[in-house]
């Protein structure tokens, strides 16, 4: 059974998740969205790399897989500015580091241009480990089809924040892209995959 609170561990791959507190918005414009995945390059890039993301109004998905052990010690001892210690320092502790300031750095932008106080982000990021193919396809899929799942968009493809499009782009991306795509197959095969019938339908205010 996936417990929310596991462990980050280095080469795991983990579906992420974090949502407002109450009844606040993370993104109240376009540029909110832009600026949370710039802010989670900057904090997080050198400890997982995104196979997939969807930002809605109020919460955000993730699909990340942890870089390796000695990449993560490299950029612990970076950041740190000495050396790792097994028997003192916790790897998975500095990769859940990253995340935190992700959030409060992205709540504290947020906060001073809306001119509000305190948490904008649940006290927690629930997390659950990829521990079969199956995981990791049916993350993906939950993923994508999460706008249309809330009545944010009629297909997959029409919400403009969730790495759908990304995937089929050629243009740069930071995304995992081309693993993404020899996962299903080939391109073609990918879409075809998110063709599937998406339901039930919520309202998005029933979140």
């Amino acid at each position: 059974m996936n417990s929310y609170h596991q462990k980050l561990l280095p080469d795991n791959t983990y579906h992420l998740f974090s949502r407002a507190v109450g009844n606040e918005k993370l993104f109240l414009s376009s540029d909110n969205y832009y600026f949370f995945l710039e802010k989670l390059k900057q904090h997080t890039d050198n400890v997982c790399k995104i196979y997939a993301y969807s930002l809605l109004p109020n919460h955000f998905h993730l699909l990340a897989k942890i870089e390796d052990e000695k990449s993560i010690t490299k950029h612990f001892e970076s950041v740190k500015n000495k050396d790792f210690n097994p028997l003192a320092d916790n790897l998975s502790d500095f990769i859940m580091e990253r995340f935190s300031n992700l959030l409060n750095s992205y709540t504290k932008s947020v906060n001073k241009r809306e001119n509000r106080k305190g948490a904008l982000f649940m006290d927690y990021m629930k997390r659950s480990i990829v521990n079969k193919d199956t995981d990791f396809t049916n993350f993906l899929w939950y993923i994508h089809k999460n706008a249309v799942h809330h009545n944010l968009a009629e297909k997959i493809g029409d919400w403009k924040y969730d790495s759908y499009q990304s995937l089929l782009s050629s243009a740069p991306t930071n995304l995992l892209r081309q693993e993404v795509l020899e996962w299903f197959g080939n391109k073609e095969k990918f879409i075809e995959f998110h063709q599937q019938t998406i339901y039930p339908k919520i309202e998005f205010t029933d979140l």
